[in-house]
């Protein structure tokens, strides 16, 4: 199965992967990203072995996205973007889209223990 595929059929399967790094890690960095008039809140996670990212992205309208990048065999970089559903949404701990939502507010990024954002 190749990514694309992935991310339109499974992608509440990846989702839930990448939520359960998140929360698990000691400290989890929520980037706050800015280049022109695009700006986004960012939560991810690195598969170095694979060349994959996996992540979450608040955008200053609250929408939120999955993104998966990844280089194929030639090393060329591809991205695949998708927008988060109800279902999917619901998927997100509160505490997760709250500071997600801060960090996009405030335009700065923040380090904090990963069970603080598990908070239903």
């Amino acid at each position: 199965m190749n990514y694309e595929e992935l991310v339109k059929n499974h992608s509440g399967e990846l989702i839930e992967k990448l939520v359960t790094h998140v929360v698990s890690q000691d400290p989890v960095e929520v980037l706050f990203n800015f280049e022109d008039n695009y700006q986004c809140t960012i939560v991810s996670m690195h598969q170095y072995e694979e060349d994959l990212e996996i992540s979450l992205r608040m955008h200053a309208n609250q929408t939120i996205d999955l993104f998966v990048g990844y280089y194929d065999d030639e090393d060329e970089f591809h991205d695949i973007v998708h927008v988060l559903n109800e279902t999917e949404l619901e998927q997100l701990p509160d505490g997760l889209k709250k500071v997600m939502r801060k960090v996009v507010d405030d335009e700065k990024g923040m380090r904090l223990p990963g069970n603080f954002l598990s908070a239903k």
